[in-house]
């Protein structure tokens, strides 16, 4: 694993010790302040090579185009709030799924299965145990954003979001996102308006560098990835994991998310 992940600048492999146990509380100290951490070149470069190239030909020929429109809730109403109120707005997400039966022996799915990560990501989500997820399409996925494609204003379903950046496009494609726009006491529909009409000063973007994990808090906090602009595809990995194990997505979910069901 040393020639794939930079483990002398982010010692995962060392659990409890005291460098690993300060990755820890940095991590955990970031996600507090920020919602979210980054350990940036977490992948070496040769590595991150080698993922994209096993992948590349995957999504160039059996990628699934996953295109919907959609409010920031992916849901068809809100009980409460008319049809027309302007937080129920619709956006356009679009982008090209690889499944992780269709890389299965790739080094990506390496990395989504080693032990030492996902000891080290359930410490920094102060998670008892995190599972790899049984689901053989959504374990792990790669969406890619071409010219002009975008995932547009959303919360996220579960918690914690771990995704790493396999290839940076050559313009656009930035991670956008508003912190707290949220509560589980406090809907703030006004607030989500206002944001999707550009009108939320609090909006902040970040630009992530290849080779970068990112765990996100997307629960509370609505985010988007902005249009790709130029040839190179921005290109993306979602590793899934949960608090049990065996966790498996419906049929009828991974249809409307792949386009078929395992």
């Amino acid at each position: 694993m040393h020639d794939i992940l930079d483990l002398d600048r982010y010692p995962l492999h060392q659990i409890g010790s005291p460098a690993w146990n300060d990755l820890v509380a940095r991590c955990r100290a970031d996600l507090a302040r920020d919602g979210m951490y980054n350990l940036p070149g977490l992948i070496r470069d040769a590595a991150l090579e080698r993922m994209v190239g096993e992948i590349k030909p995957v999504m160039d020929t059996l990628s699934f185009v996953h295109q919907r429109e959609h409010n920031i809730y992916f849901m068809k109403s809100i009980p409460g709030l008319p049809e027309d109120h302007p937080a129920l707005r619709k956006t356009k997400t679009i982008n090209h799924t690889v499944c992780a039966d269709q890389i299965a022996q790739s080094l990506l799915m390496h990395v989504y299965e080693w032990p030492q990560m996902i000891v080290f990501l359930a410490a920094t989500m102060e998670k008892q145990a995190l599972y790899p997820m049984r689901d053989p399409l959504a374990r792990a996925n790669v969406m890619a954003y071409r010219e002009g494609e975008a995932l547009n204003w959303h919360f996220d379903r579960s918690e914690f979001t771990t995704t790493l950046l396999l290839q940076a496009p050559d313009e656009g494609g930035d991670f956008v996102y508003r912190s707290d726009l949220r509560s589980p006491d406090d809907p703030n529909y006004e607030g989500v308006a206002r944001l999707l009409r550009g009108e939320d000063p609090e909006v902040k973007t970040l630009k992530l560098s290849a080779g970068t994990l990112n765990v996100f808090k997307g629960k509370n906090t609505a985010h988007k990835v902005s249009p790709v602009r130029g040839l190179r595809e921005r290109m993306i990995a979602v590793f899934s994991y949960y608090e049990r194990p065996g966790v498996m997505f419906s049929p009828e979910e991974q249809r409307g998310f792949y386009g078929r069901a395992a």
